[in-house]
């Protein structure tokens, strides 16, 4: 096996236990010839590449996602990316706290989408 192979395994790993087997399999899966490259390099590099970097942890990683996902006013991913958080033992508090320090840096605007956005999702997760 490769190294790409094994940047691959470990990266859809990673995704199955942020985003549950169904939700990374689901991306795999549902990839087309058009966006297959795109989800083979966010497995094998995003995920298998550098979440699993020391020396930081997951939890970490989350919150730093979640800070640049608000900065970059990217709502879909920072929604996936709130579930994430959850999963690798970020609480509500703390993806809050995030999300209002990130709005200080990236705009008013851009904070409030963001938290709005994570309320919708903790409360789909029965956590709001």
């Amino acid at each position: 096996m490769s190294s790409q192979d094994d940047a691959f395994a470990a990266g859809l790993q990673v995704r199955r236990d942020m985003f549950g087997p169904a939700g990374a399999d689901k991306q795999i899966e549902a990839a087309t010839e058009f966006t297959r490259p795109m989800q083979d390099l966010v497995t094998r590099y995003c995920f298998g590449e550098i979440w699993d970097r020391e020396p930081l942890d997951r939890k970490t990683r989350s919150m730093l996602t979640l800070a640049m996902l608000t900065v970059l006013n990217r709502p879909n991913q920072l929604r996936t990316h709130v579930r994430g958080a959850i999963q690798n033992g970020v609480s509500k508090e703390e993806i809050r706290e995030v999300l209002l320090h990130a709005m200080i840096y990236a705009g008013v605007p851009a904070g409030v989408d963001s938290i709005l956005n994570a309320q919708d999702v903790l409360k789909e997760m029965g956590l709001e």
